[in-house]
């Protein structure tokens, strides 16, 4: 299983960016699949998660701002950002489960992709 995220970049205070994550080796509409991110010095935490059914979960910092949905004949995830803030500045990642899960725990997460950098200037 691989997964390739990418789209970050560094956008102004109040932009947006769409993130893709290609999936590859499984059919994505059989995971749950999430987004995390990991700011430096701080530890990677959840972001957003859309299990198998389609249904969605967002940690309440991004509610309203963030959008995560898939494509399943392009085995793709996105999450699209809109008014993005400095504090949203990570490397996002994004991660694969078999378990059809609303959770957004680290550890339960199988596959991981590389991370990709979003930098968000004040």
């Amino acid at each position: 299983v691989q997964l390739q995220a990418s789209g970050g970049g560094l956008v102004q205070a109040g932009g947006s960016l769409t993130l893709s994550c290609a999936v590859s080796g499984i059919t994505s509409s059989y995971m749950t699949i999430g987004w995390f991110r990991q700011a430096p010095g701080k530890e990677r935490e959840g972001v957003s998660c859309i299990n198998r059914g389609g249904n969605t979960y967002s940690v309440d910092s991004v509610k309203g701002r963030f959008t995560i949905s898939r494509d399943d004949a392009k085995n793709t995830v996105y999450l699209r950002m809109i008014g993005l803030k400095p504090e949203d500045t990570a490397v996002y990642y994004c991660a694969v489960t078999s378990r059809n899960t609303a959770t957004m725990s680290t550890s339960l997460y199988d596959y991981w992709g590389q991370g990709t950098q979003v930098t968000v200037s004040s």
